[in-house]
C-alpha cells in the first residue's frame, strides 16, 4: 500500500509543474481524483488517478458573486453558512463548478432590512462590494409586498408621488398592484421600515416582503434557501 501524499506533490511527480503551479490547478479546479474534482492541494491520495484537465490555467480562480435567496428569519450568518455545494439550485448548476473556494472570504453586499426576505448578494469582488456599498443610493431595489387592509383612495398616486406618514414625507416611488393583495414597490436605497411606512401611509398593512432586484440584477425563480451564481452578463 502506497503512502498517502499531498495531491499537490502527485500533480508536480505528474506534470512536472511548480508547487505553486500546483496548487493553482488544484484550486481553479483542474484537478481530478478517479474522476472527481478536488480543490484541496492538501488532499491526501495513494493510488487513485488523478488528472489535469487540459484546458487548465494556473492561475487564481476569478472572485465569484452568490446570489441567494434568503427566508428573511435566519441571521446573516446562518444564511451564509448554509451556502453549500448542496444548496445550488438545481436550475442553475449547469456552467461552473462549485468549489471551495467559492465559500470562502465572502461578503455581504447591500444587505436586506430586518424582517425582508429574498435577494441577498454575498462576493469576494472588491468592485462588486464597492459599487454595491458607494453607489447603493443611485441603484434601484424592487420589492414584492404582501398586504392586507384596504388602500385609501388615490393611494397609487400618492405612493407615486410622495406620500407622508405621521407628518413626515415619505420618497416618492414607483408602485403597481401584482395581483389583489401585492404590491409591487420600487426604490432607491431604502432606510429600515420603509417599506411599512408607505404601506401604513395609504391604510395597508405588510405582511411580508421580498426582494426580487438590485440594480439591473433579478433574483429570478430561486427557491427559498438556495443560490446561484451572478453571471458574466449581469451588472448592478
Amino acid at each position: 500500500m502506497s503512502e498517502p501524499i499531498r495531491l499537490s506533490k502527485r500533480l508536480i511527480e505528474l506534470v512536472g509543474c511548480s508547487r505553486r503551479e500546483a496548487e493553482l490547478f488544484i484550486e481553479g479546479g483542474w484537478v481530478t481524483v478517479d474522476g472527481e474534482v478536488i480543490d484541496e492541494p492538501q488532499f491526501k491520495v495513494t493510488t487513485q488517478t488523478v488528472a489535469l484537465d487540459a484546458e487548465a490555467k494556473a492561475a487564481a480562480p476569478e472572485p465569484i458573486t452568490l446570489l441567494l435567496h434568503h427566508d428573511g428569519e435566519q441571521t446573516l450568518e446562518k444564511a451564509l453558512a448554509g451556502i453549500t455545494a448542496q444548496t445550488l439550485s438545481s436550475e442553475h448548476s449547469f456552467g461552473k463548478r462549485p468549489l471551495k473556494g467559492h465559500f470562502l472570504r465572502l461578503s455581504c453586499a447591500a444587505e436586506l432590512g430586518e424582517g425582508v426576505s429574498g435577494l441577498q448578494v454575498f462576493t469576494q469582488d472588491w468592485r462588486i462590494l464597492r459599487k454595491l456599498t458607494d453607489d447603493v443610493a443611485k441603484l434601484e431595489q424592487e420589492y414584492v409586498v404582501e398586504v392586507s387592509g384596504q388602500m385609501s383612495e388615490h393611494g397609487l398616486n400618492r405612493l407615486v408621488h410622495g406620500a407622508t406618514y405621521k407628518g413626515r414625507p415619505l420618497p416618492a416611488v414607483k408602485a403597481s398592484w401584482q395581483n389583489e393583495t401585492r404590491l409591487r414597490i420600487v426604490l432607491k436605497n431604502p432606510p429600515a421600515g420603509i417599506i411599512a411606512q408607505l404601506c401604513a401611509s395609504v391604510g395597508l398593512s405588510v405582511v411580508s416582503a421580498r426582494r426580487i432586484r438590485v440594480g439591473g440584477v433579478s433574483m429570478g425563480k430561486l427557491p427559498v434557501g438556495q443560490w446561484r451564481y451572478l453571471s458574466a452578463k449581469e451588472k448592478f
